[in-house]
This record gives structure tokens, C-alpha cells and sequence, in this order.
């Protein structure tokens, strides 16, 4: 998974990561009632979780206009808070995995992560707004547009 492997190394490193183990991916799609897109299963297990500060930095300092990505949340975090949202106004149906700066998170549909793709689109939920929109065709792709950067 290239492009995952190059966001790593141009964003974070692989020195403060612990990959998280494939039996608690399980347990969380357990949880879920869902099959997590393998793309994103790669990055937790081969990485763990991931805390990109730089992005927001870079995105400022280049004037893009691109949401930024802050954390990835545990999985505890994905459960929890993909229900704590949803009970605070998000639309139903979302697995939330990232943050940005401002409290807006990135997810997947709910009903994309029913047939356990390789890839599947990812969502930006912008709470100030209570909207959800689509922000790539899928995770790796989305990725890669920070990549670019």
C-alpha cells in the first residue's frame, strides 16, 4: 500500500508508532456490525495510530485549501464517538476515524463498510455545519492528495 507507506514517511516516521494488533481491528468491526476497508486496516496495523500536526502546518504555510487531518482516532474513540456524534447530530450511518483541528471528523458510510472493500470513499462531517460530504473516492486516494502537498 504505497501511497499509505509514503504518507507515513513524509508526515510522521515510524519511530513513535505501534502498529495495533489485527484481533482488535476485529473486535471493533465486531462491534460495528461492519468490515473496515482494508486500506485502513493496513495503516492500523501496520502503523497504529497516527497524529499528523505537520499537515495543518503545511496546509497554512502553502495556502491550500484542504481540509487538514490532526489524529486518527483509537478504536475505542471510532465506537464511542462515531455514537456520541450521531447522538449529537450527526446523520446516522458514519464510522468516524480522524479529526481535524476543529472538532470536524472524517469518516466512512456506514453502509460502504458493509462488504469489506479494499477501499471505500471518505467523508468529512463538519459539525458546525451538520453536514457530511464527500471529500474522496476513497482512503488511499485521500491520502494522497496530502502527499502531494
Amino acid at each position: 500500500m504505497g501511497s499509505i507507506d509514503l504518507f507515513i514517511s513524509n508526515w510522521i516516521g515510524k519511530d513513535t508508532m505501534v502498529p495495533i494488533q489485527q484481533q482488535d481491528v476485529n473486535e471493533l468491526e465486531s462491534k460495528l456490525d461492519a468490515v473496515l476497508p482494508e486500506s485502513y486496516k493496513y495503516l492500523l496495523t501496520a502503523y497504529g495510530l497516527i497524529h499528523t500536526p505537520n499537515v495543518l502546518t503545511q496546509t497554512c504555510d502553502l495556502s491550500v485549501n484542504i481540509n487538514n487531518v490532526q489524529d486518527f482516532l483509537s478504536l475505542d474513540d471510532v465506537d464511542s464517538l462515531s455514537k456520541l456524534y450521531q447522538m449529537s447530530g450527526m446523520p446516522a450511518g458514519h464510522v468516524l476515524f480522524a479529526s481535524d483541528d476543529n472538532g470536524c471528523m472524517y469518516c466512512f458510510k456506514l453502509s460502504d463498510c458493509i462488504q469489506g472493500e479494499n477501499d471505500v470513499p471518505v467523508w468529512f462531517y463538519d459539525q458546525h455545519l451538520g453536514t457530511v460530504t464527500n471529500v474522496s473516492d476513497s482512503f488511499v486516494t485521500w491520502l494522497n492528495g496530502f502527499n502531494t502537498l
